[in-house]
């Protein structure tokens, strides 16, 4: 018997139904042990399908769940109800005013971003990888958020689980590429060793959102990285020459 699902919640989304996930109170065995809900994840097929029943259960209990097929792009789509699998569109944020439907994003380091305008009844949920946010994928969400009646002074943002500074080592030409995009992306880069450089994902992803003029945004400050027993973690499985990865869901929905 599987452990109860561990949610996160922010307060900053208070009242609206959400939540990120870890790994804690899945049924997945080995090195993706716990609540993987990634179906590339080479994990059992019954093991994900439950892991992910499970994990919209804890948020939003009796609600369909919705995702898209991620490829670190900064396309958004609209969601009026779940797609098969297998059509699933390809973007990296999903955003939805329809009831009864939860939205999820899988991540294992990259930032996950759950948006909501209680007012209108619009929700986001976004995948922020390093391509996806200067691509802007925060930016697609919001406006997709807004053709739904939003407005981006009522939007709250929260920023879960992702690589934390202190864990995210990029090198020189990873810093001069977000250079080249703004100047004072600099700000984002600590200095590491020789030629290296540590990435704040999370302060970049929150610095695309504040300059987006969204009305107020919370960071969680979870380091899916550094904490092996609480997330998954892409770079620390890399790191360790491990088989595969398990992913981790970020929930919301009406």
């Amino acid at each position: 018997m599987a452990d109860p699902v561990e949610v996160d919640r922010a307060a900053v989304l208070d009242g609206i139904a959400h939540g990120f996930l870890g790994r804690r109170g899945g049924v997945s065995q080995g090195v993706v042990a716990g609540l993987n809900v990634g179906l590339g994840a080479g994990d059992d097929d019954v093991a994900v399908i439950v892991n992910r029943r499970r994990a919209a259960e804890a948020v939003l209990p009796g609600a369909r769940l919705v995702t898209v097929y991620q490829v670190h792009s900064p396309d958004c789509v609209a969601a009026t109800q779940p797609w098969p699998d297998a059509e699933r569109p390809h973007a990296d944020a999903l955003v939805t005013a329809t009831p009864g439907l939860v939205l999820g994003v899988v991540t294992a380091d990259c930032a996950p971003v759950l948006l909501a305008d209680r007012e209108a009844g619009v929700v986001g949920a976004a995948h922020a990888g390093w391509k996806g946010a200067v691509g802007g994928v925060t930016d697609s969400t919001i406006a997709a958020m807004e053709a739904l009646g939003a407005r981006r002074d009522r939007i709250a943002a929260a920023i879960g689980p992702c690589i934390a500074q202190a864990s995210y080592e990029v090198d020189d030409l990873f810093r001069s590429r977000f250079c080249a995009d703004a100047a004072d992306n600099a700000r984002f880069f600590a200095a590491g060793r020789a030629g290296h450089w540590q990435f704040d994902l999370e302060g970049y992803v929150a610095a695309r959102l504040d300059a987006a003029g969204i009305g107020a945004v919370e960071r969680m400050a979870l380091d899916t990285y550094a904490d092996e027993d609480r997330f998954y973690s892409f770079r620390r499985a890399t790191h360790r020459s491990e088989p595969s990865y398990g992913r981790q869901f970020s929930l919301i929905g009406l």
